[in-house]
């Protein structure tokens, strides 16, 4: 086999692995479309100020002060939308999670940006999130398994759906402090 064949289908073989381990963002969904497929015509916008207790609860959960003291939710009937970032390794990862009466409905990937742990956006990792809700000590009520290699961005997304039932819960409990507008867009 020559060399240049042998480089042919080295390349072929790596393709999928050198598009996403450079630093290039990578964006599957907008959170404007992931709203639109969740929703139809998406409700306004709301806002949830993370203080006191709710605020604690959320940095323990990250293990830091949250970068925002308010989130934004999208709410209709006993669904909600949360888009959320955390830092897998360095960057950060927007990620969405709709819960539908107080447990998991749908984990995605919004827009991925670190080099490694893409994985965590494909069905096979995201369905295990479908119907999970929160235990009696603020975890999930199940083991969600890791991906080799993507350590990081795997406690990310656990972290954020940890975060995203937590938020939910307190909206549906009616003690939020939220606004709402019309206006306002992901």
């Amino acid at each position: 086999m020559s060399r240049l064949t042998v480089l042919t289908l080295l390349l072929i073989l790596l393709s999928p692995v050198l598009a996403h381990s450079s630093d290039a963002t990578q964006t599957y969904q907008t959170p404007e479309q992931y709203l639109a497929n969740v929703f139809g015509e998406p409700p306004p916008s709301a806002t949830l100020w993370l203080t006191g207790e709710l605020g604690e609860a959320v940095a323990d959960t990250l293990g830091h002060k949250p970068r925002r003291i308010r989130e934004r939710y999208w709410a209709r009937d006993n669904r909600s939308v949360w888009i959320l970032e955390e830092i897998g390794k360095e960057r950060p990862i927007t990620m969405a999670f709709l819960v539908d009466n107080g447990q998991l409905a749908d984990a995605s990937v919004l827009i991925y940006r670190e080099s490694r742990g893409w994985e965590i956006r494909l069905p096979r990792f995201t369905r295990q999130f479908d119907g999970a809700t929160l235990n009696e000590h603020g975890e999930l009520d199940r083991d969600i398994d890791g991906i080799t290699g993507a350590t990081l961005s795997v406690n990310a997304m656990e972290k954020l759906a940890r975060i995203a039932l937590l938020l939910s819960t307190e909206i549906h409990k009616g003690k939020a402090i939220s606004s709402a507008r019309a206006d306002d867009t992901p």
